[in-house]
């Protein structure tokens, strides 16, 4: 009887010190600043843990759309001390956490990255994050995104003959397989210089994605498998390692490809400057061939050149595959918007002389309205629908309010897109919000699809070159029509804007 009470009483203890814990740590100016902000109920030691608690991909993203609307804006969720979360939703927190040139440090969850991508340009930070930055500019100078146009339209030729296959056949298109096919053929032989035909693994390395994006967020809704040493313990980081093998086996076939075809022509790349790369456009230069020459001048190891194409493999293609996906089933539905764009891109290709018809990239700046409506569609279905930054350093909002250091900034794109006040009646497709004189009216970080301020994605110019060079060559030749319904997708938080169920729509030739 006397071990049961002594049992008791330590138990009782334990609990009494755990509560005095809670209850100094919600004194402290973190959870009095953050609590300013609207959340769930905390709770006492498990503040508002209950609330994520072991969600699966599909309730993540569907409660991630019902908080903004229950509490009206952006909201908090708080553990401790040690691990509080600010939810942006709104342009009047986003602007001072994307502007700052203080706060550009990506949050803890992409330390989840690291085994996957590395510390390249995305995950890296402070120094290595600027060496990186400046060295990969000149990679994505608008002479260089010129010539990656004549490798958008070979690889969208090859595009259109699988659609043709779909329309002979009289089937639907699925469009996540086809456009992240593309979409991965076309940043290999663009930024690696590297047809992906002469390298092995690019199919299953498009079915890892689907999968490491599962565990991710498996361990993000599970508080204690943020510890390293639990992840290993109870066999998650053995699970995950296991996927990442046909994934990095593929990246590593690239840079082994590259480097070979590198020091066979050592004159032609001893050549290479940022100065001639800007000055022959004819010469097709990718970005790996700018790491391997940094490499030679010992600007950056083999663990870096990994790190870079891991990134850019991932980044360059699920992103775009993406975007397109949700173009081309947004433009199935918006049966006049097609059609504008249509008679836009019909007028100038019947203005070209007959014997070159071929577009340039000089006449997408032409199509104004093409441009609006992929904006709006980028706006609608943002490819990356979350970021997060480490907030180093308080930030004080216009109302008073304070982000203290050391808060998590969850930036929900897709969310922040929906603001009411920036986009009134915001879930209907309008290409005219994207009008010069609606452009200037609102905000600049009120759209954000490649992110903004210091840490913007290094190539959105290289995204809509390839958005526009697809849409252009598809419609012009086909007519397209919704077959999957809005209700019907199964939405689910991921790396990028993705669905468990195929997103289909059907071509049909004009």
């Amino acid at each position: 009887m006397d071990i049961l009470t002594n049992w008791w009483f330590a138990v009782l203890a334990i609990v009494i010190v755990l509560l005095v814990w809670d209850a100094i740590d919600k004194s402290g100016r973190q959870y009095r600043a953050i609590n300013k902000f609207p959340g769930p109920p905390s709770l006492p030691l498990i503040g508002t843990l209950g609330e994520i608690l072991f969600m699966d991909q599909a309730k993540t993203f569907e409660w991630a759309r019902k908080w903004p609307k229950r509490y009206g804006g952006s909201y908090r969720f708080w553990i401790n001390s040690s691990l509080y979360v600010l939810n942006v939703v709104r342009v009047r927190e986003a602007e001072p956490i994307l502007s700052s040139t203080k706060n550009i440090d990506k949050s803890r969850f992409y330390k989840f990255l690291h085994p996957f991508l590395g510390l390249g340009l995305l995950n890296s930070t402070g120094p290595k994050w600027m060496h990186r930055r400046r060295m990969l500019t000149p990679s994505f100078h608008f002479n260089i995104l010129n010539g990656f146009h004549r490798t958008f339209v070979e690889e969208c030729d090859q595009l259109m003959s699988t659609l043709d296959e779909h329309v002979d056949k009289g089937v639907p298109t699925a469009l996540q397989p086809v456009m992240s096919k593309f979409t991965l053929n076309t940043i290999c032989e663009t930024s690696m210089g590297v047809k992906l035909s002469t390298v092995a693994g690019a199919d299953i390395y498009r079915a890892k994605l689907y999968e490491i994006g599962e565990a991710l967020i498996h361990r993000l809704m599970r508080p204690w498998l943020l510890n390293d040493f639990l992840c290993l313990l109870t066999g998650y980081k053995a699970a995950f390692d296991k996927l990442l093998l046909p994934v990095h086996s593929f990246t590593t076939g690239i840079i082994n490809k590259k480097r070979e075809q590198f020091q066979s022509s050592t004159e032609q790349y001893s050549e290479l400057t940022e100065e001639n790369i800007y000055l022959n456009p004819k010469k097709r230069y990718a970005m790996l061939d700018t790491l391997l020459l940094a490499e030679q001048k010992q600007l950056i190891d083999a663990a870096g050149i990994r790190e870079e194409v891991d990134t850019f493999a991932f980044e360059g293609h699920d992103t775009t595959a993406a975007a397109l996906v949700f173009i081309f089933f947004t433009l199935a539905r918006e049966q006049a918007v097609q059609d504008r764009i249509y008679h836009e891109i019909r007028q100038i290709f019947n203005n070209k002389p007959q014997s070159d018809r071929a577009f340039t990239p000089q006449d997408y700046t032409e199509m104004k309205f093409l441009d609006r409506a992929l904006k709006e569609c980028l706006r609608l279905w943002p490819p990356v629908a979350f970021i997060s930054r480490n907030i180093s350093e308080d930030i004080v909002l216009e109302d008073g309010n304070l982000i203290p250091a050391g808060c998590i900034a969850n930036i929900h794109i897709l969310d922040l897109h929906r603001d009411p006040e920036q986009f009134p009646d915001p879930d209907r497709f309008d290409a005219d919000r994207f009008l010069p004189e609606e452009v200037d009216r609102r905000n600049p970080y009120a759209y954000v699809p490649f992110s903004a301020g210091p840490r913007n994605c290094i190539g959105q110019k290289y995204a809509m070159m390839e958005l526009k060079v697809v849409v252009v060559n598809a419609l012009l030749k086909y007519r397209v029509h919704p077959v999957t319904r809005l209700e019907e997708i199964n939405f689910v938080a991921d790396l990028v804007l993705r669905s468990t169920n195929p997103i289909e729509v059907r071509f049909e030739r004009r």
